[in-house]
């Protein structure tokens, strides 16, 4: 069955339309309550709900609250906490259920509430697809004898910032290295620069004056250009954007260079297997750039491709008993020391990676020089596509054969096949993306 709310990251949009309308929302807390009362019969489940820093936050906040305690379910208020630090203190408190009410990397007029199951991992389909199909039914509260409490709890980031420095190799420390650390306005602005404080960083923070409409605004991992400038005007030796929630990292050093997702995972990759402890291999997604793949597998190390979303990832690290992984768009797993993709884990991975390889960012990564990559996308009239273009993606991939490949990705949100080539060369990257565009365009 196919999901009707929930996307491939919980459910998302703009406030005050369907589905983030306070009215959804408070039903969508109370059918996850009432999913999880029927899985844990006899026993009162507790929620924590954490929030990123959008002003939304509160009214949102308020409806999830009054959805799951009608439901019978106990709740547990962090305040603005990072989407990790909300899956870790899920395991932590051994409680039921984490939700965090965020939009991610989103502007502020966007929002969504997005689930983690018992454990701080993403819920799997069949509980999102019964949580689905609860919101069908009326809402019906429960006895006040049995309406659930809630509270906020003490300590909630104290306990986070600790998590995070666990992360970090106890022989080491980032004593002499200057940072300037990017918040996006978010809700690691209160986290983030305290963890490569206490490390040992000398630490410059900007984005870290979030007002409710800020977020990501001209800062976070989406908008290096920011970050990039701070880095060059304090003579930093690295600088590290998150974004909105937290759980998103890139990465510039001294020179202002920026480095992605598929940078980043390649040194974690590297360093441990320099040291013999990468379990398995790597998983990228489809759009991971091919010069990575080959420079993994010119190292004897494994590379795998899952859907876009870190949410196919983590379900093909896990299928593959594979730790290291994510997505370009800066999403990177390291699944010994989070079940999740957490921005400021993932740094300081790299941070320990880069000290034991005795090199910087931009001789690590020298290894490889991403592949030029051209993307066209082509509205669709109705046209099967996948049979007009059949032809000539059989050409392009014969002619692409050990240089380049192709990927065509219809849109989930419009009528559009996305056409990607990506080739050791940027004109034969050009030229195919053009061939097979104009073949799906001319079969309207």
């Amino acid at each position: 069955m196919s999901r009707k709310y929930f996307g491939t990251d919980g459910v998302r949009g703009e406030v005050g339309r369907f589905p983030i309308t306070p009215e959804f929302v408070m039903k969508l807390g109370y059918a996850a309550g009432k999913v999880l009362v029927r899985h844990d019969a006899g026993h009162r489940p507790h929620v924590l709900i954490g929030k990123d820093t959008r002003i939304s936050g509160y009214m949102l906040e308020a409806a999830l609250q009054a959805g799951f305690t009608a439901a019978g379910v106990n709740v547990l208020l962090t305040g603005p906490l990072p989407t990790p630090g909300i899956a870790y203190l899920t395991r932590a408190l051994r409680l039921e259920a984490g939700v965090v009410i965020s939009a991610s990397h989103n502007p502020f007029f966007d929002n969504g509430i997005k689930f983690f199951a018992e454990g701080g991992t993403k819920l799997d389909d069949a509980l999102e697809l019964e949580i689905e199909a609860m919101l069908e039914q009326p809402m019906e509260t429960v006895g006040a004898r049995e309406l659930g409490r809630a509270r906020r709890i003490d300590g909630a980031a104290e306990r986070y910032i600790e998590f995070c420095k666990s992360s970090f190799p106890n022989e080491r420390d980032l004593r002499g290295v200057k940072l300037v650390v990017d918040c996006a306005n978010g809700a690691t602005y209160h986290i983030a620069p305290k963890v490569f404080h206490e490390l040992g960083a000398e630490v410059v923070v900007i984005g870290g004056e979030p007002d409710g409409f800020n977020i990501n605004e001209k800062f976070g991992a989406t908008y290096p250009k920011t970050l990039q400038a701070a880095v060059l005007q304090n003579e930093a030796d690295y600088g590290v954007a998150l974004d909105g929630d937290g759980d998103r990292l890139i990465m510039v050093d001294r020179r202002g260079q920026v480095y992605d997702g598929d940078q980043l995972i390649y040194v974690i990759a590297k360093a441990r297997a320099a040291r013999g402890e990468l379990r398995g291999g790597v998983v990228g997604t489809v759009m991971t750039n091919l010069a990575m793949e080959l420079a993994l597998k010119a190292r004897g190390i494994e590379f795998g491709r899952a859907k876009v979303g870190d949410r196919y990832v983590l379900e093909m690290l896990h299928a593959n008993g594979w730790q290291v992984g994510g997505e370009a768009s800066g999403h990177v797993l390291a699944l010994d020391k989070h079940t999740t993709g957490d921005g400021i884990i993932s740094a300081l991975q790299v941070f320990a990676s880069l000290a034991e390889l005795g090199r910087d960012l931009s001789e690590v990564c020298r290894d490889w020089q991403p592949f030029p990559q051209k993307l066209i996308n082509v509205r669709l009239k109705g046209q099967d596509w996948r049979q007009a273009s059949a032809a000539m993606l059989a050409e392009a991939e014969a002619a692409l054969a050990g240089r380049g490949r192709v990927v065509l990705r219809p849109s989930g949100t419009e009528p559009v096949v996305r056409v990607m080539v990506e080739a050791d060369s940027e004109s034969l990257a050009g030229e195919w993306a053009g061939k097979i565009a104009a073949v799906i365009e001319a079969a309207a």
